[in-house]
């Protein structure tokens, strides 16, 4: 569910009409909707009660610190993956004891400043990292409390760049390997074990992978426990899958998630730890656009917007679909016609759709992108020197640009020429 719907014949986000923001904003720009926000993370929390848990919100999905500070308020936790994000959820008023600090690749320095303003917990992917760490803490005089990610070897069935629980991905300690892993851990300086990490892909749109990973999880509990360490909490990742086609098979609600945590796992006496980003805020958000042209090819239509990969590159990157839609709700049984949906970058690449069947729009009108809240801004870049996508949030009848579109001196004057030239 979500909070873009017609009403008097015009798309809205919550109460606020979409013209009204493309007339202040201009196009093409995101608006994210509080009010689905707060549904989604409350889904999530309802289903996991009674057992202690912490909903950590990925940050990669959707990073402005609005946002954060909206989920943050709410009780949140922050998932990140760079030092970066880590100073984006401290900026959205998030304290050090609900971020947990996920990734492959953390630096010492990120070590560093997130031990300096305080962590719950970093979930550790490597030997490797697992002994920078203890150098690192060991230096500030400080304990670092980590789970050790396991690798379960489990297909999660989504897109191949998306899955990261089998063994041929990069992430984790291979699930054979863990009481050689743990007993290391408990052997260096500066380290607490607090836990096991899992996380298997993203967008996983049924249960059973879930399931499978978690069952190994509770058995590696057991037995990590057998050998004397300390297993408090259980990091289970996010991963859960959206529905972007208003047709297609809804994946599983929250609600069925949790019951199944519960079965899997609910019975170890573990706080659980959980790390949605694409269900929180991927139906919370669109991308409104609008039509610079409808030019008529050989054998096909092309609807060209104002929108481009650089602001929406799911489309471009993981061949993803995002249901489009005109902002002026068309008639009911409004003659339709087959469009290629694309934007104005100089490559092939930048085509949002195929042979789409739309409702008739003109040169003009605005489009709103479904689904788009997720890995959209987030990855949006300025490439072709496009000024970077402003995002919006929208409040019941208010709204506030929450990332401004930079001009074009902006960008320019990023830019410094070598004194020799």
């Amino acid at each position: 569910m979500d909070h873009f719907l017609y009403k008097n014949g015009t798309l809205h986000a919550e109460d606020v009409a979409i013209p009204e923001i493309a007339a202040a904003v201009g196009t093409p720009f995101y608006v994210y909707s509080t009010a689905t926000l707060t549904r989604h993370y409350q889904l999530f929390t309802d289903a996991l009660s009674p057992l202690p848990h912490l909903v950590c919100f990925a940050i990669k999905s959707l990073s402005n610190v609005a946002v954060l500070k909206t989920l943050g308020n709410l009780g949140a936790g922050m998932d990140v993956v760079s030092g970066g994000e880590y100073l984006r959820a401290k900026a959205a008023g998030v304290p050090g004891d609900r971020i947990v600090f996920s990734g492959v690749g953390k630096t010492r320095e990120e070590m560093r400043l997130t031990l300096t303003g305080g962590i719950r917990q970093f979930n550790v992917e490597s030997e490797p990292e697992m002994r920078a760490l203890s150098e690192v803490a060991t230096s500030l005089g400080v304990t670092a409390p980590i789970t050790i990610r396991v690798n379960p070897d489990v297909d999660a069935r989504t897109h191949e760049k998306i899955a990261t629980g089998k063994k041929e991905n990069k992430f984790g300690i291979p699930i054979a390997r863990a009481s050689e892993v743990y007993s290391e851990a408990a052997r260096l300086p500066g380290l607490k074990i607090v836990g096991i990490d899992v996380h298997i892909g993203s967008q996983l749109t049924e249960l059973e992978p879930f399931e499978q990973a978690y069952l190994k999880v509770a058995d590696l509990t057991r037995r990590l426990r057998s050998e004397g360490h300390t297993i408090t909490r259980l990091d289970l990742g996010g991963g859960l899958g959206i529905p972007y086609t208003r047709s297609n098979e809804a994946p599983p609600l929250p609600t069925d998630y949790g019951a199944l945590i519960k079965r899997t796992v609910g019975d170890l006496g573990c706080e659980v730890e959980i790390e949605p980003g694409r269900l929180i805020s991927g139906n919370a958000g669109i991308l409104v656009s609008k039509v610079i042209y409808v030019k008529n090819g050989e054998g096909r239509d092309f609807l060209i917007l104002d929108a481009a990969m650089n602001d929406l590159v799911r489309p471009s990157m993981y061949g993803a679909h995002h249901d489009i839609v005109p902002v002026a709700e068309p008639p009911v049984a409004a003659p339709t016609q087959e469009f290629d949906v694309v934007g104005p970058v100089c490559e092939t690449g930048d085509t949002f759709a195929k042979g789409r069947d739309l409702p008739l729009v003109g040169e003009g009108d605005l489009v709103a992108f479904r689904s788009a809240g997720a890995y959209g801004a987030v990855m949006a870049s300025e490439y072709n020197t496009r000024p970077l996508v402003p995002e919006v949030l929208v409040n019941g009848d208010q709204f506030a640009v929450i990332r401004a579109r930079p001009s074009f001196d902006e960008i320019l004057n990023r830019d410094s020429i070598p004194s020799w030239l």
